[in-house]
């Protein structure tokens, strides 16, 4: 598996940074110790990320309610958490959702510092997000989704952790950004959309104004 699966570690790096990658992952696990998340922080959460990130647009595409329970699938620092607390509100939850156990540790005590009370980080298998059958409202995955292994059988578990009226929101990036990884390591939206709806989704592409990524949008269809 592809080094920096759920972190993102190189989909977020400037491309000319691109053959200075960070400690091995190896199995969904890093080694390098906190060194590792270290060298996360200066990607994942640069200051300009917010201008090419656009995250306010990509949680008003979630069309998130109070209350609900989301995912963010893969959740690196944890970069996209305050803005999905506020969305959820006092009464719903946010669940971040990665494959390092340190990067989990950092969200766990950046919830904590930040007071995002909504929010719990957990360790999840690489081939599993580990959801309860209908226990989830939204799920976002940003800059992820062309890392996973068997995407469409894993796009099934999170259909079946999905509540009625539930929706995976995808973020990946153009195959020509100027950032982030070969083009060979790439998707286009047209395939995301394609294997979700081979998993059982109703999916399309999103009209948004984020200049390196696409967003795929995939809902289960009513079952009334």
């Amino acid at each position: 598996m592809r080094s920096a699966l759920f972190a993102c570690l190189v989909a977020l790096a400037p491309a000319t940074a691109l053959s200075d990658e960070p400690p091995a992952r190896h199995g969904g696990h890093a080694h390098g110790g906190t060194r590792g998340v270290e060298r996360w922080l200066p990607v994942l959460e640069d200051a300009d990320r917010d201008v090419w990130q656009r995250p306010g647009e990509v949680v008003e595409l979630l069309a998130i309610a109070p209350g609900m329970t989301v995912v963010d699938l893969g959740a690196g620092t944890g970069y996209f958490l305050p803005r999905l607390a506020v969305a959820v509100g006092e009464a719903g939850r946010v669940l971040a959702l990665d494959v390092d156990p340190e990067l989990v540790a950092f969200i766990t005590d950046r919830a904590a510092r930040d007071g995002l009370v909504p929010v719990e980080a957990r360790v999840v298998a690489a081939d599993d997000p580990g959801l309860e059958t209908a226990s989830v409202d939204r799920v976002l995955v940003v800059n992820t989704w062309h890392h996973l292994p068997g995407r469409v059988a894993y796009a099934r578990r999170l259909a079946a952790g999905l509540r009625t009226g539930g929706a995976v929101v995808v973020v990946d990036l153009e195959l020509d950004a100027p950032l982030g990884p070969p083009r060979d390591h790439r998707l286009e939206a047209e395939d995301v959309v394609a294997e979700l709806e081979s998993a059982g989704f109703a999916a399309r592409v999103a009209d948004e104004s984020l200049p390196y990524q696409y967003v795929v949008i995939g809902e289960l269809p009513s079952t009334g």
